[in-house]
């Protein structure tokens, strides 16, 4: 499945363009039980270190990175060489006060250009009452300074938050329903609220990038091959051959040590220079 072409057309002149269905009402559910499954094992949540690129430890999730259904539109707007650069789950709770600040996503990527979009998957609803994404139409033209966040329910790994005054009527809510799909452009501002509703928000957030790129810096970056040919830039990651199997823990280990080389010294001067 293929964006509409006047979709694409509104991609490039906004930043962001929603919904896209990838997947029926009837997946979206069964997914978000697979999660819950995991989530008891776990004492009712994932932790932080399984969060980062799940899709290497879970072969359903590596089915959803790599399915055609998501895969087709992003290579609309990226190209037909596509790489799945990371994912993660975002996840709000009735009441909680976890909340994402106005942030671009290119911040601490350390990719060699801004081509690059994060696909975002509603396993439940996203409203703006349960903390849905809010996007900036037509903010991502340039890379704006970000520096440490003063919320300490920052949801982004560097706890960041964007260094220009954001005017929320500007602010176009993302609303989704379960299997709902909306993409973005790596540049784009964009946020989310705490969830103050009495049901969950869960989301599925893979982060793709045009084949060609490279990471800046000495440690080589490692990625997921979803679409066309591979450039030789990234190695490239091996699906689970089970759930949580040993040698895909191993993979994974090893894939967030190199990501944790890439962004957090990233974060820590950025940090440093705001200090």
């Amino acid at each position: 499945m293929s964006i509409d072409p006047s979709l694409t057309a509104r991609y490039q002149q906004d930043g962001a363009v929603f919904p896209i269905r990838v997947l029926s009402g009837e997946e979206a559910a069964d997914r978000l039980l697979r999660i819950e499954e995991m989530e008891r094992k776990r004492a009712g949540r994932l932790p932080p270190t399984l969060n980062f690129k799940p899709h290497l430890l879970v072969p359903w999730l590596w089915d959803l990175v790599t399915d055609p259904r998501v895969v087709a539109p992003v290579a609309d707007v990226l190209g037909p060489d596509v790489l799945c650069w990371a994912s993660s789950f975002f996840d709000k709770r009735p009441g909680e006060p976890s909340e994402v600040p106005w942030h671009q996503d290119a911040t601490y990527w350390g990719l060699s250009a801004p081509h690059a979009l994060t696909a975002w998957i509603a396993f439940t609803p996203s409203t703006r009452t349960n903390g849905g994404l809010q996007v900036v139409y037509g903010s991502h033209t340039r890379q704006h300074e970000h520096g440490p966040s003063a919320s300490k329910n920052n949801l982004l790994a560097g706890g960041e938050e964007i260094r220009v005054d954001v005017d929320e009527d500007d602010a176009v809510h993302v609303d989704l329903t379960p299997g709902e799909m909306s993409l973005h452009h790596l540049l784009l501002i964009h946020g989310s609220k705490p969830n103050t509703s009495g049901t969950r928000r869960l989301g599925f957030a893979v982060r793709y990038i045009a084949g060609d790129l490279t990471q800046i810096g000495s440690m080589r970056g490692s990625a997921t091959l979803v679409s066309g040919r591979d450039h030789g830039t990234f190695d490239l990651e091996r699906a689970p051959a089970s759930e949580f199997a040993p040698e895909a823990v191993r993979h994974h280990a090893e894939s967030l040590r190199r990501w944790m080389s890439i962004v957090y010294p990233a974060v820590k001067r950025s940090h440093e220079a705001q200090a």
